[in-house]
């Protein structure tokens, strides 16, 4: 069995309460409760021996390509904050990841759509629908996107930061072509407010942010969770779900700009937990742009990225209440940058609250433009010009209004003083 003090994937400050879930043969289900959340998982009970892993899998679903139960010779395990993981020896070498809480039902629909190259499980176990484990062939250990960012930020090198993170932006905009051929449906304001309502209630947060989100943000097969850590060269990681899928389960699908704020939030934290010189901006430009170069036309427009509707700053806000939630339910003190991020929404808000003048004006001088037309109809020669300089007013304020929408490169924390 594994040792309790092992289970690293379990939330440590909440309490584990008695459970009301079945289980598969070889499997506990267990409950974690905490203030205004609640997490359910499914975890093996034994796995020392080859047996064990035998009789585990015995009435699980199995799917893809996995080892011959019977053909395991040894076997090993390592817990990690997302499950355990075991090491299968067989004919072939296998890395076998329990998936604590289960995924979002697209982990094989994500697998398939992943572009040619990624390392994606080659099969794996079902119960009722629901994916338990996942196998792939043993990676041999490589140098990742993360490792070589965090090289280039030490040695205070912009230009091999900058060409690193181009390449990683660009295998996501990779992944997103073949997602959107895969799957897309309409934008989901309504669910994607009422899930950040949740995060803020549950978080005694002091703000709030609703938007109605751009239409250039339709829902796809996004990953959910990406780091820099999962793409290695040209090639992406298809992996685990984190914790807080778990304690906030999915009822809805999400656009591509998730995935992107993901990573950029990624970034964030590599860049504060080294010391560099380096600029954080031109690194997430660099990050953004290698994602536009290869994603969807669409999907990339300066519609997709406007402020104003959400663009990637909600999706960033977003990944940083995650993280303050993982923090809440370890207990494990602040969660840097995401806290010290969150200090700046305030600010970041009151700023595009005061852009909205330029909106309301414009809107103001477009209805007396219409209003002086409508009523002077057929206008005569010398009522014209008022109701036009209103218009080519309004076009202009609009225009005005638009550029000022914080752009994405530039982070809360400068944006936000």
């Amino acid at each position: 069995a594994v040792a309790e003090q092992e289970k690293s994937w379990r939330p440590a400050a909440m309490a584990e309460v008695e459970s009301d879930s079945d289980a598969p043969p070889g499997f506990n289900a267990v409950t974690f409760a905490g203030i205004g959340m609640v997490a359910r998982m499914l975890e093996p009970q034994n796995l020392a021996e080859p047996a064990d892993w035998t009789a585990l899998v015995s009435d699980l679903e199995p799917w893809g390509e996995v080892p011959e139960p019977n053909s395991i010779n040894s076997i090993s395990t390592t817990a990690t904050d997302r499950g355990l993981t075991a090491d299968l020896s067989a004919d072939l070498e296998w890395s076998a990841e329990f998936l604590p809480w289960g995924s979002d039902g697209r982990l094989r629909a994500r697998a398939k759509a992943a572009p040619k190259g990624s390392r994606v499980p080659s099969g794996g176990y079902s119960w009722q629908g629901t994916d338990l484990i996942i196998i792939r062939p043993k990676e041999s250990l490589t140098s990742d996107a993360a490792q070589e960012v965090a090289r280039a930020l030490e040695a205070d090198d912009m230009a091999a930061a900058e060409d690193e993170l181009r390449m990683a932006g660009a295998v996501l905009g990779l992944y997103h072509v073949r997602a959107e051929a895969a799957r897309t449906t309409p934008p989901d304001p309504s669910r994607w407010n009422a899930r950040t309502h949740w995060l803020e209630e549950t978080l005694h947060a002091t703000f709030l942010w609703r938007v109605k989100y751009s239409k250039n943000q339709p829902c796809t097969l996004s990953l959910s969770d990406v780091r820099l850590s999962d793409i290695s060269g040209d090639s992406l990681r298809i992996g685990r779900p984190r914790l807080a899928d778990a304690l906030r389960t999915h009822t809805c699908e999400f656009p591509a700009m998730r995935d992107l704020a993901s990573l950029v939030h990624d970034l964030s934290r590599i860049h504060h937990s080294l010391s560099t010189s380096l600029e954080l901006t031109p690194l997430r430009s660099a990050l953004i742009d290698g994602w536009k170069s290869t994603a969807p036309e669409d999907w990339t427009s300066d519609e997709a990225f406007y402020s104003h509707r959400g663009g990637m700053a909600i999706w960033e806000y977003e990944q940083c209440l995650l993280d303050v939630l993982e923090a809440t339910s370890h207990q494990s003190g602040a969660p840097e940058p995401a806290l010290s991020i969150l200090t700046y929404v305030k600010a970041y808000q009151k700023r595009m609250f005061s852009n909205r003048t330029f909106g309301a004006l414009s809107v103001m001088a477009a209805f007396f433009g219409i209003a002086s037309l409508v009523n002077t109809f057929p206008p005569t020669m010398g009522e014209v010009p008022i109701p036009i300089a209103c218009i080519a007013l309004s076009y202009w304020l609009n225009g005005v209004y638009k550029r000022m929408s914080p752009p994405p490169e530039r982070p809360f924390t400068d944006l936000g003083r």
